[in-house]
C-alpha cells in the first residue's frame, strides 16, 4: 500500500506533459507486450496429429514384416514385343494446321516420337541404367513401398545428412537421376545421404486398395520409412505432390524433419493476398512484393487465372472420374505417352504450346522422357496414379487440418521462373512461419530436377549450410 501511495504521489506530482508521456509509455508498453504474446503464440511450433492407416488388400495383418528386401528393375522380350505390338496398331489422328501444342500433343510430331521409341529406344539399356543405383522394398501400412538409396564413400572431413526427395504427377523417382550425383558429392564438406521414395501408387510403389489414401497418407508412410532405415532427423525436398507430401512430413514430426526445401509453393487465400493482388501492381513494397514477383505475377487474371484454366483439364477429371480418364492410357502406350509428354512440354515452358515439338527435346531427351513414360506403362500405374487427386480433393483442402496448420521447420523455396503459378515470399509466409531462404531462380519450370539439377542442387546446399549455420 505504500508502494501504490508513493506512486500516486509521484505521478500526481509531475506536470501534465510528463504525465502524459508515463501514460503513453506504458501504454506502448502493454501494446508491446500484447504483441510480443501474440507473436508467441504464433510461432509457437504445432504439429498435426501423425494418424494411422491399412491400405493394403483385405483386413489388416496382425503384424507386419519390417525387413527391407532388394529390388531391380526387370523386363523381358516377351515385355517389349507387347509393347511393340500395341505401337504398330495406334490409329494417329491429323492435326489441324499451324496449331503447335495448343490442341494438345501435336501428331506430327507424336509419330516421330513413337518411330524412335519402336525403332530406336533400348529399354533394356534404359533399365540397366535404373538399376545403377541400389533399389528397396519394404512393407508399410500393408503396402510395398519402393525407394532408391544412395550414399557415397564419406571422407572423415565429410558433413553427410540424409535428405529424402519426393516426386510428383506424371514424374517419379526417375526425375532425381541427373541430381543425385551432385547431391551425393561433397560441396564445402557437405553431401546428402539420399532416399527417394515412389508414392504408393506410382512405378513400383504398390498401389493402395482402399479409398482415402491422400498426402496425409504418403507422409505418414515416408515419416515410418525414414524411421526404419535409422534417421531421426533428415531433410525433405519436393515439388509438385512432392511439395505437399513433404510439408505434412514437416507438420507431422516438426522435430524430426530439420529443414524442408521445396521448389513448388501453393499460397492460401485471405484479405492478405487479395489487398496484394489489389496494390501489388502500383506500390509493391507496400505488400512485400519485390520487382521480380510484380514481373511473375502480373497481370493477374492472364498469367494465374486464365493459364490455370487452360492448363488445368486434366487436373478436373483426375479429381472427379481418375478410372474413366486412365482406362484407355492403360491399355494404349501411344496415348500414355502423348498424356504424359504433353505435361513435359507446356509445364516446362508455357510458350511451347505454340511450337510444333513443344519444345520437348529442348530441355530433355527422348531416352529420358520415354524412360519416365516406360516406368508408368511397365507398371501399369497410370490409373492409380491418377486416383490421387481423387483422394486429395474429394473435400475442400482449404478445410484440412494441414492447411489450418503452420509449417515452423525451416523452409528453404526455390521460385522457378517458369513454374505453373509464382508465390511471392510474402505469400509463403502465411504458412511457412520459418523461411530461412527464399531464391528467384534463373531459369527452370515445373520439373526442377529433370529440367535444372545443378539450379536445384545448389540451392538445396545453401539452404541447409544456413540451417546447419556452416
Amino acid at each position: 500500500m505504500q508502494r501504490l501511495q508513493l506512486l500516486k504521489d509521484t505521478f500526481f506530482g509531475l506536470d501534465v506533459v510528463q504525465q502524459q508521456l508515463l501514460i503513453g509509455s506504458a501504454v506502448a508498453l502493454a501494446a508491446g507486450g500484447i504483441l510480443a504474446y501474440v507473436m508467441q503464440r504464433r510461432n509457437k511450433a504445432r504439429s498435426i496429429p501423425l494418424g494411422e492407416g491399412w491400405w493394403g488388400a483385405g483386413e489388416k495383418t496382425l503384424s507386419e514384416d519390417h525387413t527391407i528386401y532388394p529390388f531391380s528393375v526387370k523386363t523381358s522380350d516377351e515385355e517389349i514385343k507387347d509393347l511393340h505390338r500395341r505401337i504398330d496398331s495406334f490409329r494417329f489422328s491429323d492435326p489441324l494446321e499451324d496449331c503447335g501444342f495448343n490442341y494438345g500433343f501435336n501428331s506430327t510430331y507424336l509419330k516421330k516420337v513413337v518411330s524412335y521409341w519402336r525403332n530406336e529406344f533400348d529399354w533394356k539399356k534404359q533399365v540397366a541404367m535404373l538399376n545403377k543405383y541400389s533399389h528397396f522394398r519394404t512393407k508399410i501400412e500393408g503396402l510395398d513401398v519402393h525407394f532408391i538409396h544412395v550414399r557415397q564413400a564419406v571422407r572423415g572431413d565429410q558433413k553427410v545428412l540424409p535428405l529424402m526427395l519426393v516426386h510428383g504427377w506424371p514424374g517419379s523417382f526417375y526425375e532425381f537421376y541427373k541430381i543425385l550425383p551432385l547431391l551425393t558429392q561433397s560441396q564445402d564438406g557437405v553431401a546428402f545421404e539420399v532416399v527417394i521414395p515412389s508414392i504408393p501408387g506410382y512405378g513400383f510403389s504398390e498401389a493402395p486398395y482402399k479409398q482415402g489414401f491422400n498426402s496425409l497418407a504418403v507422409a505418414r508412410i515416408f515419416l515410418t520409412l525414414m524411421e526404419r532405415l535409422g534417421f531421426s532427423q533428415f531433410y525433405v525436398q519436393g515439388g509438385d505432390w512432392g511439395s505437399l507430401i513433404t510439408t505434412n512430413m514437416a507438420q507431422m514430426k516438426p522435430d524430426c524433419v530439420k529443414g524442408l526445401h521445396l521448389n513448388m509453393c501453393m499460397s492460401t487465400r485471405g484479405f492478405k493476398v487479395l489487398l496484394s493482388l489489389i496494390i501489388g501492381p502500383y506500390l509493391p513494397f507496400l505488400v512485400g512484393f519485390s520487382r521480380e514477383d510484380v514481373r511473375r505475377l502480373f497481370p493477374f487474371f492472364e498469367k494465374n487465372v486464365w493459364e490455370v484454366l487452360r492448363e488445368s483439364g486434366y487436373l478436373h477429371i483426375q479429381a472427379t472420374k481418375p478410372d474413366t480418364a486412365g482406362c484407355g492410357l492403360n491399355d494404349s502406350p501411344v496415348g500414355l505417352a502423348a498424356y504424359i509428354l504433353e505435361k513435359f512440354s507446356t509445364w516446362t515452358k508455357k510458350t511451347n504450346r505454340d511450337l510444333v515439338d513443344g519444345g520437348l527435346e529442348r530441355k530433355f531427351s527422348l531416352d529420358d522422357l520415354l524412360t519416365n513414360v516406360m516406368i508408368y506403362w511397365t507398371t501399369g500405374s497410370i490409373v492409380s496414379s491418377m486416383r490421387f487427386y481423387k483422394e486429395n480433393f474429394k473435400t475442400n483442402p482449404e478445410s484440412r487440418i494441414d492447411a489450418k496448420t503452420g509449417i515452423f521447420v525451416p523452409t528453404g523455396l526455390a521460385a522457378f521462373p517458369q513454374e505453373l503459378m509464382h508465390c511471392p515470399k510474402s505469400w509463403a509466409q502465411i504458412r511457412y512461419r520459418n523461411i530461412c531462404s527464399y531464391t528467384f531462380m534463373p531459369a527452370g519450370g515445373h520439373f526442377a530436377a529433370f529440367e535444372e539439377p545443378r539450379l536445384l542442387a545448389d540451392d538445396i546446399f545453401q539452404f541447409v549450410k544456413k540451417v546447419e549455420k556452416l
